[in-house]
């Protein structure tokens, strides 16, 4: 069997990745990300996760109109210590050591999040999942995982999705919609296309730090991107953004 392409990765799950039509966290859904990730730790990748909140709360959302978007914001990175935590426990219940850390203190559930410590326990073999974003309102978990993954030396962000990639368009309500195999980060930037927020993708292309977009729930594909398989979306540096960073 081969060996892993990346040695430490950064998987970042949206808040929607948990939910299922009859709960907005699922445990069939949680178990089984939870049974893939112990399956790649266990072959020795170190692995990082930062969570959204959309499925319980949003700060952009409808949810949030009215309300100040700073108080919005707030309540949204607490969905993703939710999040955190549901995850957590579906990972110890497959034996893996986890450690949640917080952006924003709350010592009672969460270590506070700190990069030095953050490594050493990705070092020691523990999972480490990042909650409450970057602890300020108006940054996305996008922008979180992006920076995240720049701290603690990932060498690429894998995005789970519902889809098996990035297409041109909608594929759940265009037949014809065409999935890309790979992009720069510019052709995502200039053609709008749903990746990442602008704010991650530009520190990605500044950095040349890659992003990988597959299919989540599909079983095994976390370890088949970490091993190099060429599936779903590549997002990488053309020559042009290698010469400008």
């Amino acid at each position: 069997m081969a060996g892993p392409r990346y040695k430490r990765v950064l998987l970042k799950l949206s808040g929607e990745a948990f939910a299922d039509e009859r709960s907005s966290i699922s445990p069939e859904i949680v178990h089984s990300i939870a049974k893939q990730l112990a399956e790649v730790a266990a072959r020795g990748v170190e692995i990082g996760v930062v969570c959204g909140g959309g499925n319980i709360f949003r700060g952009t959302s409808p949810q949030a109109a009215g309300m100040d978007r700073s108080s919005a914001d707030n309540m949204g990175m607490l969905g993703t210590v939710i999040n955190a935590l549901a995850l957590q426990d579906a990972l110890e219940k497959q034996g893996l050591q986890t450690r949640v850390q917080s952006a924003v203190s709350m010592q009672e559930l969460a270590e506070p999040y700190i990069r030095r410590r953050a490594i050493r326990h990705l070092e020691r073999g523990r999972l480490v999942i990042f909650a409450a974003g970057l602890g300020a309102p108006y940054f996305s978990t996008d922008t979180a995982a992006a920076q995240r993954a720049l701290e603690i030396g990932a060498e690429a962000i894998l995005k789970g999705t519902g889809v098996d990639g990035v297409y041109d368009r909608d594929p759940h309500k265009f037949d014809d919609a065409t999935r890309f195999t790979d992009l720069t980060y510019l052709d995502v930037l200039s053609l709008g296309l749903n990746v990442m927020d602008a704010t991650a993708v530009s520190l990605c292309m500044d950095n040349r730090l890659p992003i990988i977009v597959f299919e989540l729930l599909r079983e095994g594909n976390i370890w088949r991107v970490v091993e190099g398989e060429p599936i779903g979306t590549l997002v990488h540096a053309s020559d042009q953004e290698g010469a400008q960073t």
